[in-house]
């Protein structure tokens, strides 16, 4: 197994897709003892792409084999009622159950916290859903989509849109749902903490739709504070200013407050423009925008993102590029922290992974292994460890178990 600061402690997950799975990742790239059970056709997220070299194979989806580094997995089918009794098995040393099933699936087939913690009262579990176990929503459907927008998260996306044309977006790639996952880790280590002592475990009940909401708090806080209803349209321009440079690519620039104005123009040579009028306060500034960046522009015209970048960090101003999948990659910040790890995977072979985003002095995490094969520790897990032969293990192949 992996190593790390939560070496010892054991999970099971029993999620699909992303905000589990990407919870459950987290708890395992730390050390944590992480067994992934998927139904018998494996985990969704095995049959979506991209795959490597463009392979359909449930084994080489790209997301899955980044959502489920340093865990073993298994197939059961808890549709069964030999499945149920092995699923209890297994969740009976745990010290995590993570689960993402509809509110009271879990409970309708006798798996449920008040059934699983009679046998394990020491158990944390939790369970994700997309607007919690209780409430008007409580059994509505929703995907990646449905959350990001239900937050309202995206209906400030794209930030400056000159008006209300533009229509609202969602954040790229999966990021809501790894943001329900990261919250969950936070929940699961704090019931951890507190159980360790002197609490015993406890139920944990996880909403995707809430998860969102508390990372937008603010402008949430801003309409019952202020009764103002933030928008996408020509919000904190100044603190976020988007030029365009002469390499197509793209940098922000803040030019608030008057110190991070001052460090613009000292980067740019204090050219004339400047010292005009409509441009001497913050104010006058943001009443005369349009014009402002058209100078900006033209200004960042004559370099290059990775040069504009630099010039304005030197003189202590915040700036940043918008970066490519490429530049990220191969950033020498990135390199120089090693932020991106390599594991190598049965199937897919050698392959980078990003990385955790902290160092640890003591107790660094270890010994990466790359996600599992679809039921690649059924053998380990039901023979080695619950102690069934592997004439049994074909008869639960045949009678649908596995």
């Amino acid at each position: 197994m992996a190593k790390g600061p939560l070496s010892g402690i054991k999970v099971v997950e029993y999620c699909s897709y992303v905000a589990g799975p990407y919870c459950a990742k987290l708890l395992a790239d730390m050390g944590a003892e992480v067994l992934k059970i998927e139904k018998p056709e494996g985990d969704g997220a095995r049959r979506r792409g991209p795959f490597k070299d463009n392979i359909p194979d449930p084994d080489l989806a790209a997301g899955f084999l980044f959502d489920n580094t340093n865990k073993k997995g298994i197939t059961l089918n808890i549709e069964s009622a030999t499945g149920r009794r092995l699923f209890k098995r297994l969740v009976m040393e745990a010290d995590v159950l993570l689960e993402d099933g509809a509110p009271g699936e879990l409970a309708g087939l006798g798996l449920g916290y008040d059934d699983l913690s009679q046998q394990n009262n020491g158990l944390v579990m939790v369970s994700i859903t997309p607007f919690g176990q209780t409430g008007p929503y409580r059994d509505y459907k929703a995907y990646n989509l449905n959350m990001y927008h239900a937050s309202g998260a995206g209906y400030v996306l794209p930030a400056n849109s000159p008006n209300a044309d533009r229509e609202p977006l969602r954040g790229g790639g999966m990021v809501g749902q790894r943001d329900v996952g990261a919250c969950a880790l936070v929940s699961i280590l704090a019931a951890l903490f507190w159980k360790m002592h002197g609490g015993r475990g406890q139920y944990i009940d996880i909403s995707k739709q809430e998860a969102e909401m508390a990372l937008e708090r603010m402008n949430i806080v801003r309409f019952y504070e202020l009764g103002k209803n933030p928008t996408r349209v020509k919000i904190n321009r100044l603190r976020d200013t988007l030029l365009k440079c002469g390499d197509g690519l793209y940098v922000k620039v803040v030019l608030h407050p008057d110190k991070q104005w001052n460090g613009v123009v000292k980067a740019l040579g204090a050219p004339e423009w400047t010292n005009l009028e409509q441009f001497s306060t913050h104010t006058l500034r943001e009443d005369n925008f349009e014009e402002l960046t058209d100078y900006l522009n033209q200004e960042a015209a004559k370099y290059t993102a990775d040069e504009l970048f630099n010039l304005i960090q030197k003189e202590g101003t915040a700036c940043a590029p918008i970066c490519t999948a490429e530049q990220v990659y191969k950033s020498p910040q990135s390199a120089a922290r090693d932020f991106f790890v390599e594991i190598d995977h049965p199937k897919a072979g050698a392959l980078k992974y990003p990385g955790l985003p902290f160092k640890m002095s003591a107790s660094a995490p270890t010994d990466n292994f790359a996600a599992p094969m679809l039921g690649e520790h059924n053998e380990e897990v039901y023979c080695k460890k619950l102690g069934y032969s592997r004439e049994e293990l074909v008869k639960f192949k045949e009678a649908g178990v596995i």
